[in-house]
C-alpha cells in the first residue's frame, strides 16, 4: 500500500486516466478534480477515486478543490496538473482569445493548481506539471501553446526555489507528440504524422503510459531529492536532431 495522497487535476484526459491506473494499481490514495463533470464523473466511477469538479484557471475553485482533497485523503503530499489544450495555428492567425484561453488553460491552470497544492501540503511533497518539448524548441504554428508551456518551465524552476524549505518538490514533465484524443487530428491525419514522426528519432508516437510512468516517478518519495528539473520524455524531440539513420547502422 503506497502512502501517497495524490491529487491529479485533468485526470480524464489520456494521459490523466494512464495515471490513473497506474496509481490505482500501486494502492495509492487519490483525489481527482476537473471541470467536466460528466467526464469527471465516468473517471471517478471507473477508478473509485472520490472528485471535485473545479476549473484550474479559476483560482478560488482551486481552493475549494483542493481543500476537499485535503479532507478527503486526510492530507495532500503529491499533486499533478494534467489540464491543457492545444493551439496549432501561426501567431498571426491566432485571435486574442485565443491567446488569452490557451494561456489561461495552461500556464494559469497550472499557477492555480501549484499556488493550492502548497499551503496545504504541510509535510512536505511533490508537485508535478505539464510541459512540452515545444517550450525548448522552435516548432512551427505553436506560438501560443509554446509560450504557455515555456511560462510553466520557468514557474517550476521559481517555485522549485520558493518551497525547498517546505520539503516541497516542484517538477514538470516535457513530452513530444502523445496519442491522446487531445492530439488526434495529429496523429490520426497521414500528412500531419508523416512530419511529426519525423521529427521525433526515436520514430514513433509517445504512449500515455509511458508519460505516466514519468510522472509517477517524480512524485514517488523514494526519488525526493529531485526538484526544478523538466523531464523531457519525448522520442528525442526536444534535443536531438533527426539527419537520417546511418549508413553504419
Amino acid at each position: 500500500m503506497s502512502d501517497l495522497k495524490l491529487v491529479i487535476v485533468g485526470a480524464y484526459g489520456g494521459i490523466g486516466q494512464a495515471l490513473c491506473r497506474e496509481v490505482a494499481a500501486k494502492g495509492c490514495q487519490a483525489f481527482l478534480i476537473g471541470r467536466d463533470s460528466q467526464k469527471l464523473s465516468d473517471v471517478t466511477q471507473r477508478y473509485g477515486f472520490p472528485s471535485f469538479v473545479a476549473d484550474a484557471s479559476d483560482w478560488d475553485q482551486m481552493d475549494i478543490g483542493m481543500d476537499s482533497a485535503s479532507q478527503s485523503m486526510q492530507g495532500i503530499n503529491a499533486v499533478v496538473c494534467l489540464a491543457g489544450s492545444v493551439l496549432l495555428k501561426p501567431l498571426h492567425l491566432t485571435s486574442r482569445a485565443e491567446w488569452d484561453s490557451t494561456l489561461q488553460t495552461n500556464l494559469t491552470a497550472a499557477a492555480g493548481t501549484l499556488r493550492a497544492a502548497v499551503s496545504r501540503m504541510k509535510d512536505g511533497g511533490s508537485v508535478v506539471l505539464m510541459s512540452s518539448a515545444a517550450a525548448g524548441i522552435g516548432l512551427s504554428n505553436h506560438e501560443a501553446i509554446a509560450a504557455g508551456k515555456a511560462g510553466i518551465e520557468g514557474l517550476v524552476r521559481s517555485a522549485a526555489m520558493t518551497y525547498a524549505a517546505k520539503a516541497i518538490r516542484v517538477n514538470a514533465v516535457a513530452p513530444g507528440l502523445v496519442q491522446t484524443p487531445l492530439t488526434q487530428r495529429v496523429w490520426s491525419n497521414a500528412r500531419s504524422a508523416e512530419v511529426s514522426l519525423a521529427m521525433h528519432p526515436l520514430g514513433r508516437f509517445g504512449k500515455p503510459e509511458e508519460i505516466a510512468r514519468a510522472i509517477y516517478f517524480l512524485i514517488e518519495p523514494s526519488n525526493n531529492w529531485i526538484t526544478g528539473q523538466v523531464l523531457g520524455v519525448d522520442g528525442g524531440l526536444g534535443t536531438l536532431k533527426p539527419t537520417g539513420t546511418p549508413k553504419s547502422l
